[in-house]
């Protein structure tokens, strides 16, 4: 792309020919099969994005199915009872009934307005009811090769992992855009949405799932699979953990101590009214408390801690 962002662009390999065959071998060689990729038909499309925002896939086939088999087209959709399609979505626990209900106007509009036929731009599909950007894109991208690179919680877990893009949506944005081939986006987005379901998953699998992009990915190289949906692991030292545990093993200690006393045991930089002083302490013990650990009494006007026995 001639505008792209020259720091997205540094952080995409070299070799991206490469880099993309991959990616469409990949997918194109094994993949998970359900029935909405296997049609290129934008009302099922649709329906199968609708029902999949709140709902895992695996229960979204039966459901989907079941729908389809009622109302098979949106003309049939449109002419049914409003009521009976809020039913079905309840029925089916698909999620926010309103979802049902701007899917029976969007088919009215299919119906009315554009004489039974999708409208095929990312845009202009947006002017039906309830299909926001992504929902658009995404029946643009399946049903006529036609949408923009999807980028999503898991595409974006994807390209921070891989090519290090930095945690920015415009970051995301652009390196996702730069990785599609031109005029690719129904392949394309299905394959490296693919790659974030089943490889490069919050646990990842690279090795078992055969990862396509181990050869490039930075996050293979080093071990570090963090991401933007997926926090590091708090450091120990210093850390609310240590210090719950420094009062567990002060009380063994000592069977029982006043906080004057317990503070300065814990920290060297405790003082009362600081920022690791009285409250901070109070607050630790009461998690303590919570946990059934630790018992908390008062005694001759002092806050007094010991162990729960």
């Amino acid at each position: 792309m001639s505008d792209a962002d020259p720091e997205s662009d540094e952080a995409l390999p070299d070799d991206l020919p490469a880099v993309r065959d991959e990616l469409v071998s990949w997918y194109e060689a094994d993949h998970r099969e359900f029935p909405w990729r296997e049609t290129d038909d934008a009302y099922e499309i649709l329906i199968s994005e609708v029902m999949s925002q709140q709902t895992q896939l695996g229960r979204v086939v039966e459901a989907w199915e079941a729908f389809l088999e009622r109302w098979p087209t949106p003309e049939s959709l449109a002419a049914a009872d409003r009521a009976d399609v809020v039913g079905f979505w309840t029925d089916h626990s698909l999620g926010y009934n309103n979802r049902a209900k701007y899917l029976h106007e969007a088919a009215e509009q299919v119906t009315e307005e554009y004489g039974g036929a999708f409208p095929e731009s990312p845009d202009e599909l947006q002017n039906l009811m309830g299909v926001g950007p992504y929902t658009a894109n995404a029946v643009a991208s399946f049903a006529f090769n036609n949408g923009y690179a999807v980028v999503d919680t898991n595409v974006k877990r994807v390209l921070y992992r891989a090519f290090d893009v930095p945690d920015d949506d415009a970051a995301f944005e652009e390196a996702a855009s730069e990785l599609m081939p031109e005029g690719e986006s129904r392949v394309w987005n299905n394959a490296i949405m693919e790659l974030g379901g089943v490889a490069c998953e919050q646990s990842p699998k690279c090795d078992a799932a055969g990862c396509p992009w181990r050869e490039w990915c930075s996050a293979y190289a080093t071990g570090d699979f963090t991401a933007p949906d997926v926090p590091t692991q708090p450091s120990f030292e210093g850390s609310r953990r240590q210090f719950r545990g420094k009062v567990i093993s002060l009380l063994k200690e000592y069977d029982e101590l006043p906080l004057s006393k317990l503070g300065p045991r814990i920290r060297v930089d405790y003082a009362p009214g600081g920022e690791y002083g009285r409250e901070w302490l109070e607050g630790l013990l009461d998690d303590l408390a919570d946990d059934g650990l630790v018992s908390v009494g008062e005694r001759d006007g002092e806050i007094v801690a010991s162990l729960r026995r």
